[in-house]
């Protein structure tokens, strides 16, 4: 190009501004709709399980949720990355329902938080984690016979659900999922998770022996607004569920 030719004319500035970040879009209303969105999946995703017995999570799947919630399964992954991201934020929507805070528990306030948890438990359906196979159904029948039997010698002025919960926590100490639960979760050595189980159960032998029946359930309530660290009603230190 020679000396005399005229300089090229520069880019209109529409065209030059084309390249720089746009401005993402935000406002007070587009926040408040996006949590009243991931609100409404986490929902859905809590009266999903509600239909199911506690322990079974099988029928929670983004899909489901995004069906329940009426929303589309893109929608849900906007809001929750995976699905066991998902599945912790219904997880903790339950704690809520419950009334459980595992933060700042007392053992004054296990017991408390123990009925407020089957409290809400209850509210599940009842299901039994394994088949009833006939034979493991005789074996548990012939258990408990063995168990109210071996209670009724000291049991005389009891009455008859309180001679049949004895017989049935001893039942649940001794039984193979107690155990499996401290070897398994709590990773203890089988030698030391039945001694920690027939530590508790001669507990419950002594208060048997001693005629000492099963106190009167705690009121969840009542005991978590009045025990240690309390902030309200059902906002006291509380499983899993655990709802687990």
């Amino acid at each position: 190009m020679g000396s005399g030719d005229a300089a090229p004319s520069p880019r209109p500035s529409s065209l030059s501004s084309s390249s720089s970040p746009r401005r993402r879009y935000d406002s007070p209303v587009r926040r408040q709709r996006a949590a009243e969105t991931r609100d409404r999946i986490v929902a859905a995703g809590a009266a999903i399980l509600h239909e199911h017995p506690v322990w079974d999570w099988r029928a929670l799947t983004v899909r489901a949720a995004a069906e329940r919630a009426g929303v589309n399964e893109r929608t849900v992954y906007r809001h929750f990355a995976t699905e066991r991201d998902l599945r912790d934020a219904v997880f903790r929507r339950l704690e809520e329902e419950a009334g459980v805070e595992l933060e700042g528990m007392a053992l004054d306030d296990v017991r408390a938080v123990t009925a407020r948890t089957f409290a809400f438990v209850s509210s599940f359906p009842l299901d039994p984690r394994t088949p009833r196979d006939p034979t493991l159904v005789a074996a548990n029948e012939r258990r408990r016979a063995a168990l109210l039997a071996a209670v009724e010698p000291y049991t005389a002025g009891w009455s008859a659900a309180d001679r049949a919960l004895a017989a049935a926590l001893l039942d649940v100490l001794w039984g193979v999922p107690a155990y499996e639960r401290l070897v398994a979760d709590w990773e203890l050595d089988p030698k030391e998770a039945a001694r920690g189980l027939t530590w508790v159960i001669r507990l419950v032998e002594d208060a048997i022996r001693a005629g000492q029946p099963p106190g009167p359930a705690p009121a969840p309530e009542a005991d978590a607004a009045s025990g240690p660290g309390a902030s309200g009603p059902g906002a006291g230190p509380a499983p899993g569920p655990a709802v687990g």
